[in-house]
């Protein structure tokens, strides 16, 4: 595991994982299980993000997962990332990005970030679809 990995990780174990948990009714589900994407390392791991969307802007990005440490602070990056933005916004992420929030660098972030944005931009194209 990346030093970056496990400097963040250590972080979040002490001071706690800010963006887990769910939303009653959010505007759109991604799911790792429901796109066929794996994220998590071993079998029975998942991860399923709540975004809560208002006028076009990400209000909030929650999630519940069951995976890797590798994978838990690349989905906390990623909720912190979408935060605030528009759906315009959280289409242009990109795996830099997720480096800088980082501050180090980890080949195992970037497929796992590739993996969340390509998700995203599933789950993005069937909201706006009517469909998710």
């Amino acid at each position: 595991m990346d030093q970056a990995i496990v400097k963040n990780y250590r972080r979040l174990v002490r001071d706690g994982f800010k963006n887990a948990g769910s939303y009653e009714n959010p505007s759109i589900l991604l799911s790792t299980i429901a796109s066929g994407i794996r994220i998590c390392g071993g079998a029975g791991g998942y991860v399923r993000i709540y975004l809560n969307i208002s006028d076009g802007v990400i209000e909030g990005a929650r999630y519940l997962c069951s995976c890797d440490p590798t994978s838990n602070v690349a989905v906390e990056i990623f909720c912190d990332l979408l935060s605030g933005k528009t759906l315009e916004e959280a289409t242009a992420l990109n795996e830099g990005m997720f480096l800088q929030e980082l501050d180090g660098p980890s080949n195992d972030l970037r497929k796992k970030a590739r993996s969340l944005i390509k998700i995203l931009n599933d789950g993005i194209k069937q909201y706006r679809a009517g469909t998710s």
